[in-house]
């Protein structure tokens, strides 16, 4: 694994294990990989600059920018997709997609295809009366970014966050399922396969686009979310909105992109990433001066999962300036660690 932990005064940059088992590789702190749901706060972060811009509104309709892509669309605002109050079915909760994504993880797919698998379901409710996480939504965002800017979104990645803060290793696959320059390959362990560490580095980023396909390295992360949550890449009415939180449970709030939730030192902003061999949890105080990111390259089962809570509590606590709390089961306020959506894309 990988771990950067910034305590306000220093940094860390950590490494342990493998990058490679075969041929063996060593890690070092600046490993890319891939880090899911993280890819959620970058493209939020484009939406809510092109809403400062006026170039759209969070409450704009999926209808009015992308007619008939979804049912209901008339009733479904941008804000509801980036907090996930759409309602709409969550693909990766299709068991046969992800039993087909297992088998094929080199199979590329459009936009439209992912949301028809979750046009097959129901609505989960109607729009805006409870909250569920759907990877459908950032996949109907992506579209309506297309739309509005009739550019790439990974090209609108690129010019307004990437070059801007120089993060060189973090970029928005379009087709290639390989890992550019040096990175960490993930894997499924043991208890997952039954049958040894199973590569699943290559992936078609098709598969998961503006809802997880990003690659990135914790270096690249700290800096991303230290200048998003500095106000370095949002005016203020923007980033406010952002963090307009939406009660979820547990003292856990998601607000566009950007989830907020209690640790045993401290509040703390972010998100986290899972995608299959890989899970990334990036946590910051919400300044942003203070916080880890930790890029894990081995599909957790409870025995990793258990050590992993335990060490972002540990790091999370060394961010904040404190000590971290006696140890104790992983079933604790650490719990979102490896959240539930963490199994696939998310």
């Amino acid at each position: 694994m990988t771990l950067r932990v910034d305590d306000g005064k220093h940094s860390y940059r950590l490494a342990s294990g493998q990058a490679r088992l075969k041929p063996a590789r060593s890690m070092r702190p600046a490993a890319r990989l891939r880090v899911g749901s993280i890819t959620k706060t970058f493209v939020s972060t484009v939406t809510l600059q092109l809403v400062a811009e006026r170039r759209l509104s969070l409450n704009d309709t999926v209808e009015r920018w992308q007619p008939g892509l979804v049912p209901g669309g008339s009733f479904i605002t941008i804000r509801q997709l980036l907090n996930h109050t759409s309602g709409i079915f969550n693909y990766t909760d299709d068991e046969a997609f992800v039993q087909q994504l297992l088998a094929h993880p080199l199979r590329a797919v459009t936009p439209q295809q992912l949301i028809n698998v979750a046009n097959a379901h129901a609505p989960v409710f109607p729009p805006g009366t409870s909250w569920s996480y759907s990877n459908t939504n950032y996949i109907v965002m992506g579209l309506i970014l297309l739309r509005v800017t009739h550019r790439p979104v990974s090209t609108l990645l690129r010019q307004r966050i990437l070059r801007p803060l120089g993060l060189r290793h973090t970029y928005l696959p379009e087709r290639s399922p390989a890992i550019r320059g040096y990175h960490a390959h993930g894997y499924l362990p043991p208890s997952v396969t039954g049958q040894g560490y199973v590569d699943f580095t290559r992936i078609s980023p098709t598969l998961a686009w503006t809802a997880g396909a990003l690659v990135s390295n914790v270096g690249d992360l700290r800096r991303f979310y230290r200048a998003l949550l500095g106000g370095r890449l949002l005016r203020p009415a923007q980033l406010a909105q952002m963090k307009n939180l939406v009660p979820v449970g547990d003292g856990l709030g998601y607000g566009l992109g950007l989830y907020s939730l209690p640790t045993p030192c401290g509040r703390i902003w972010g998100h986290d990433g899972g995608i299959p061999g890989y899970v990334t949890i990036a946590w910051n105080d919400e300044s942003g001066r203070r916080g880890i990111t930790v890029g894990l390259p081995t599909q957790p089962d409870e025995r990793i999962g258990t050590a992993f809570n335990r060490l972002l509590e540990i790091a999370a606590c060394q961010a904040m300036g404190q000590a971290p709390t006696v140890a104790r089961p992983a079933a604790s306020a650490m719990r979102w660690g490896l959240t539930p959506h963490s199994k696939d894309i998310s």
